[in-house]
């Protein structure tokens, strides 16, 4: 597969929508995870990323002009055991109580289906990387309804076990802007990791579109010690 630039698809894409980023630093020393988030309404702009336990949650910035919390509101990011869950909904806690209870990723995700925002059929899009013996694996899921037919939702799952060092993949929910939305297509593009944490955030929040980006989390986890560095960038702040 040839790979994507990243920072250059994200400039020719005015609404990629979300986002989620897995993949192993150039130099091999850490597991890397990022999510985005945009928005066009005035309710989905009001919001910021804010540090919740291990991971993270949405909140609305602006609390009185909040007006619709579904499917705006949840918790992106949560770390169960070795497991690091990063979604675009409320379906993160899905996985993470599931999995706690022994299901895997796939039959947690088995459960739920792509969002219920008509005419959009916005996707679901999840991630989980597993750390451990200094190394690790992911995966990533989507899940979508069929060419925009409600009644039917199509389930993809991408594993990537020994990942190569400076590769990742990332997903987002639409190809572009439009009414409807179009939502994505094929596999998790494949990109380049960096070794930089502060380098890889900067460029990815400065290639997102101006008017439309919200929030960006990015997270590398030292794969030896598990030492875990986070950065988060809100435009409401």
């Amino acid at each position: 597969m040839k790979k994507t630039d990243i920072y250059e698809a994200l400039r020719e894409n005015p609404y990629p929508g979300r986002g989620i980023i897995i993949g192993k630093s150039k130099n091999g020393q850490y597991a890397v995870t990022a999510y985005f988030i945009m928005g066009r309404s005035v309710n989905s702009r009001n919001r910021v990323f804010v540090e919740d336990g291990d991971g993270i949650r949405t909140q609305a910035f602006d609390p009185s002009k909040l007006e619709d919390p579904h499917l705006i509101i949840y918790a992106p990011v949560r770390v169960l055991g070795n497991k690091t869950i990063v979604t675009n909904g409320d379906q993160t806690d899905t996985i993470y109580e599931l999995m706690n209870s022994q299901m895997t990723f796939e039959q947690a995700l088995r459960t739920r289906e792509f969002e219920d925002d008509a005419p959009n059929f916005t996707p679901r899009i999840s991630g989980i990387i597993k750390t451990g013996d200094g190394d690790f694996n992911y995966a990533m899921s989507i899940l979508k309804s069929a060419n925009s037919n409600p009644k039917s939702c199509r389930r993809y799952t991408f594993s990537y076990n020994n990942p190569i060092a400076g590769e990742g993949h990332f997903i987002h929910t639409y190809m572009g802007d439009g009414n409807p939305l179009p939502s994505f297509e094929g596999e998790p593009e494949e990109i380049e990791i960096p070794d930089n944490m502060d380098e890889f955030t900067d460029k990815l929040w400065e290639s997102l579109n101006e008017d439309n980006k919200v929030s960006l989390f990015v997270r590398y986890i030292d794969l030896k010690t598990q030492e875990v560095q986070s950065r988060i960038i809100n435009k409401n702040c």
